[in-house]
């Protein structure tokens, strides 16, 4: 895992700045404190931050090819590297070190752009051809490791992360307006645009090229498989190959030169990924959790049952609220836009309790988007069961009526009933995002104010696009669009909440062989009645306690509700209703007003909605007002 940063100038008279790169460079050294690198010929500069994993001594980078024609500054790591070697050797290619980065190198030389279908893992990489006079960006099929870019009126910034191009940008950043809606509804953003105007990430799955004479292109390489495997196998059959499939996926994110861990949920999935790592690891496993001081939002029981089932090291730390509040200014600078999930603070504080033990951490990211383990599947999957007898049956009067009734529910059941059948048109499909939004469409408008308001742009239309774009059932468009859009922001989530401890984190669970087969896996063997995973299920039966394979899924739970309540609200009221955010001008003081006393009060529970409100309004001071994270204070 590395930083990776650069500038290439328009005018090719022109010369990068070693001062500007530098600047780049190393504000990424979280990325990579073992090295840097800096290469500079005329109008094109690339620099890159180390974390040694593969190849300690060689791999220094940003590194050439044989004559020195093509230099390349990579981020991630690719798993079948060590099989391309042969081949490429064969064709008259001179390795001078056993790095992953080479072998793109000489891959590129024989393919050109479509180096990257043959790449298997995670990756990030800019390379400069120079014969061509031509930049290639490229990001890996899952969007497990990140890549922004910009252009400016005289030159292409990318980096790894967006405050690498800010530390260059010559002007104060302004926000992009069109952000807002889509984040109060979705907590993030799912297509190409950031939360800054004019820088752009590029989406997973493409590829990025730019040269004077065409200037910038951008293709698409890779999507998910459409169709489904109808094959007779049952559950039985499906979950044994799948089993062998997981063991290889697992072996294959072992490649390291320096000591691997498990970020340890006590879940399902990286129980299961620590069952299948233990038996091929030389030393003890060992395994991190982290957990909260209330124990009823706390996983640790689990985590030590999965680590105890495999005889792991097992190490934990348990976050105070101090703690929790303190760092959050700090990881909102780590994550370049607002935090969309409180549990991004735990995983944090988990990388920097594996920081002195190990390198590189697997982890369990990916399972539920590819075997539909989400709460919404279930939900979904038992509205389409019980709406169509409730439609044919119950008179359209009476439903219209019961649909009217709804809202005036007591707060507790509205909440559940309004994301059913009963509550919910018949077209619900065309419901799915809204019906599952932080801040439902009316809401979301009673709230926004000025350039947010004027925004008309659909907060679903990745989400929709996906979704479109995915066939067979309804659960599997989901699906679909999850693997595009809600786990592309969780694995920035687990990139920069991991580099923040400079420690990488790998996901077995999204090698893309893998993802291919499993998407195409009829949605019956990924929820049944009323459980989800239903073949991971089966696959792991074996070699995961009991008490975690039936448990129910929690997901990382965070207290924050109740510290809203409690210990936190004066600060949170400050910062949502204080003097700073109402200039801004984006939002309804009144509104706003609402949400946190009925909040405070306990009369509906607005978690999550203040969570993104008091994340956006921190995110502004830092970003947009230049105050320095140390110095934020919600209060003030």
């Amino acid at each position: 895992m590395c930083g990776i940063a650069g500038i290439v100038k328009l005018d090719p008279r022109e010369t990068v700045d070693e001062a500007r790169l530098e600047r780049m460079r190393d504000i990424l050294r979280h990325r990579g404190p073992d090295g840097e690198g800096l290469w500079i010929e005329g109008p094109v500069g690339l620099g890159h931050r180390r974390l040694s994993i593969v190849d300690v001594p060689g791999g220094h980078q940003p590194m050439a090819n044989e004559d020195d024609s093509i230099w390349i500054t990579y981020n991630g790591e690719v798993y079948n590297h060590a099989s391309l070697r042969p081949g490429l050797e064969a064709s008259g290619h001179r390795y001078r070190n056993r790095s992953d980065t080479e072998t793109i190198l000489h891959l590129y030389e024989e393919e050109g752009d479509r180096c990257v279908e043959r790449l298997q893992g995670m990756f990030a990489f800019a390379l400069w051809d120079q014969p061509q006079q031509r930049l290639l960006l490229a990001r890996d099929r899952l969007g497990i490791k990140p890549l922004y870019y910009a252009f400016t009126d005289q030159e292409l910034l990318f980096a790894s992360e967006i405050k690498a191009i800010l530390a260059v940008w010559g002007e104060r950043p302004v926000l992009n307006p069109s952000a807002i809606p889509e984040f109060l509804a979705t907590r993030f953003l799912a297509g190409d645009e950031t939360f800054f105007r004019g820088i752009w990430k590029l989406p997973p799955g493409h590829v990025l090229s730019w040269s004077r004479k065409t200037g910038p292109r951008r293709r698409r390489y890779w999507r998910l498989p459409s169709g489904t495997d109808d094959a007779a196998a049952g559950l039985s059959e499906r979950a044994e190959d799948l089993h062998a499939r997981l063991e290889a996926a697992v072996r294959s994110h072992l490649m390291s030169d320096v000591p691997l861990g498990l970020f340890l949920s006590g879940g399902l999935d990286s129980s299961g990924v620590a069952a299948l790592m233990a038996p091929m690891v030389k030393d003890r496993m060992r395994t991190f959790a982290v957990g909260f001081e209330d124990a009823a939002n706390s996983e640790l029981p689990f985590a030590r049952l999965a680590a105890r089932a495999i005889g792991a090291q097992h190490h934990e730390v348990v976050v105070s609220p101090d703690d929790f509040w303190g760092a959050l200014p700090r990881l909102i600078w780590h994550e370049d836009e607002p935090i969309a999930f409180p549990s991004s603070i735990a995983l944090h504080f988990v990388a920097q309790l594996a920081q002195p033990h190990a390198k590189v951490i697997l982890t369990g990211e990916g399972s539920d988007e590819l075997f539909m383990g989400y709460s919404w599947y279930r939900v979904t999957a038992w509205n389409e069961r019980m709406g169509g007898p409730y439609r044919r049956f119950v008179p359209s009067p009476l439903r219209n009526g019961i649909r009217q009734a709804v809202p005036g529910l007591p707060h507790s059941l509205r909440r559940y009933a309004s994301r059913t059948f009963l509550a919910l048109d018949p077209g619900m499909r065309a419901q799915l995002h809204e019906n599952f939004a932080v801040f439902p469409d009316a809401l979301r408008r009673a709230l926004l104010r000025g350039q947010a308001l004027a925004e008309t742009v659909d907060p679903y239309r990745e989400q929709r696009r996906c979704f479109e774009e995915g066939s067979g059932s309804t659960l599997d468009r989901m699906s679909h669009a999850d693997l595009q859009t809600y786990l592309v922001e969780l694995l920035m989530r687990q990139d920069q909440m991991s580099m923040s401890a400079s420690v990488e984190s790998r996901v077995p669970f999204l090698d893309h062989e893998l993802v291919e087969h499993v998407v195409r896996m009829p949605d019956r063997f990924k929820v049944r009645g009323w459980t989800t995973k239903a073949v991971l299920r089966e696959a792991l039966r074996r070699r995961v306690p009991r008490e975690i394979l039936h448990r129910r899924k929690l997901g990382f739970p965070v207290p924050f509700g109740r510290w809203a309540r409690e210990r936190f609200a004066p600060s949170i009221r400050s910062a949502i209703l204080g003097p700073r955010a109402m200039e801004r001008g984006l939002f309804d003081r009144a509104l706003l007003e609402r949400l946190v006393t009925e909040h405070e009060t306990g009369a509906v529970n607005h978690t999550d909605r203040l969570w993104l409100l008091l994340n956006l309004e921190l995110w502004q001071r830092i970003f947009l007002d230049g105050e320095d994270p140390a110095d934020v204070r919600a209060d003030a």
